[in-house]
């Protein structure tokens, strides 16, 4: 049930937050310019208004998330931290100071459930708007990465005795009693795999891990026999048999039981050679430097992702851009309805001298984005997605997106003030130390 809302203008006769904070701090100017009632308006009707226990403020969930991808922070860090910054405090709409946890960090998962990919969406189009003109240039860089998922470097040998861990847990919880349970089997097994690279080793981990698949197998086929018909389990137990199927030169191959939709992806690195998550599409305004576009894909074609990501931009911004400038993995098409796709490729001779250095400059400024990417993989969280599913890789781009853009018109209020206090200084010193006129009598 969606919590009534009590206006209570009547302020603490001892302590508010408004007076006592400091007014030029870049969370107390975001509270005020974040549209906290389009929020309100938008995501209330997700809500039932006559049944339940009364949910958190929409407020309160919304700028726990925004903090959350701002600074860094997991679900349970954001919450705790929340009860010991006023200022996050005071971003969330609180007046007087709370020393107890707001929430409980199930209820971030539960709430970006709720207002589901459309709801970040909008989170993520407000940090647009909050950057003003900045994010209303023409011409955008475009470029992809890969966001990693939050799984160990998969091996064969590793997945399979996953799966004898998982059989093991199902027959106990369904109390089916198993044929063997190969505990000490698997520990002499595992004595043996040490050292597989040593010559004197190789054959004897070569049969060990023969044998450990071997077992994953029996005990995934005593469980399709001993469970009932139309068990809770089907679509567990297929990727269990998918896995055991596979082998090197395999396509579709399963890297992860708990995520099996991650991907290898090859992005031609040199000190990573394969990574293992989704590919993402950035958009990122050229020379202001907003990101206004952020997307999920499978592993494809880089070019087959922009007419997606421009959609996402018509639809954020109400306009298509003029331009888009990329590299040469998007080769394949020079234009997609009103938008000019520009790739590096040599001139031809129609263009004049300032058309030609009109795009070598733009051809240069692309680059930049390598960067901001880079930033933001490592300040808001985009780096490794600890969310689940296809879900959690479309709003983590989003959210780390978003977080980007708070944290540059957070660095533009701090700049602001910096120049007038530098122009303050200035005068200051113009005014005291400058010789005046000595009158003579």
């Amino acid at each position: 049930m969606l919590q009534t809302i009590t206006k209570d203008n009547q302020k603490s006769l001892f302590f508010s937050l408004e007076d006592t904070l400091n007014q030029r701090h870049p969370l107390y100017i975001l509270s005020s310019k974040v549209d906290w009632e389009m929020f309100e308006r938008e995501f209330s009707p997700l809500y039932c208004h006559d049944n339940g226990c009364p949910a958190k403020p929409i407020r309160l969930m919304v700028g726990l998330l925004i903090l959350k991808h701002l600074r860094d922070l997991s679900d349970e860090s954001a919450v705790e931290q929340w009860s010991e910054n006023t200022y996050y405090q005071y971003f969330c709409g609180n007046q007087d100071f709370i020393a107890a946890e707001p929430c409980a960090s199930s209820d971030l998962v539960h709430f970006r459930h709720r207002i589901g990919e459309e709801g970040i969406e909008l989170i993520f189009k407000e940090s647009i708007r909050l950057n003003g003109k900045d994010s209303e240039e023409n011409n955008i860089s475009a470029d992809t990465t890969v966001q990693e998922k939050n799984i160990t470097f998969p091996t064969d040998n590793k997945l399979q005795r996953k799966i004898i861990k998982k059989c093991q847990k199902i027959a106990e919880k369904e109390g089916i009693i198993l044929r063997q349970s190969y505990t000490r089997t698997l520990k002499k097994l595992s004595a043996e795999q040490r050292f597989s690279r040593h010559p004197k080793n190789k054959n004897r981990a070569i049969k060990a891990n023969r044998k450990v698949k071997t077992i994953a197998g029996r005990l995934v086929r005593e469980l399709e026999r001993k469970l009932p018909e139309n068990h809770k389990y089907l679509l567990l137990l297929n990727i269990f048999n998918k896995i055991l199927q596979q082998n090197k030169n395999s396509k579709n191959k399963i890297y992860s039981i708990h995520e099996p939709q991650v991907q290898c992806i090859s992005k031609g690195k040199e000190h990573k050679k394969y990574e293992f998550g989704n590919k993402v599409s950035i958009l990122y305004t050229q020379n202001t430097g907003v990101i206004v576009g952020a997307l999920s894909f499978e592993n494809q074609y880089d070019g087959h992702t922009l007419d997606a990501a421009l959609e996402q931009y018509k639809r954020l911004l109400n306009k298509p851009p003029a331009s888009v400038t990329a590299d040469r993995g998007y080769k394949g098409k020079s234009k997609i309805n009103e938008t000019l796709i520009q790739i590096p490729k040599p001139f031809s001779q129609k263009l004049t001298q300032y058309q030609q250095k009109k795009q070598k400059k733009s051809f240069r400024r692309r680059a930049a984005i390598e960067p901001i990417i880079g930033h933001t993989k490592s300040d808001h969280r985009l780096s490794r997605n600890f969310y689940k599913g296809e879900f959690g890789d479309m709003i983590n781009v989003m959210l780390a997106a978003t977080g980007f853009n708070f944290r540059r018109i957070m660095n533009k209020y701090k700049k602001i003030f910096a120049d007038i206090f530098l122009q303050i200084q200035q005068k200051f010193l113009l005014f005291f130390y400058t010789p005046k006129y000595i009158w003579t009598y």
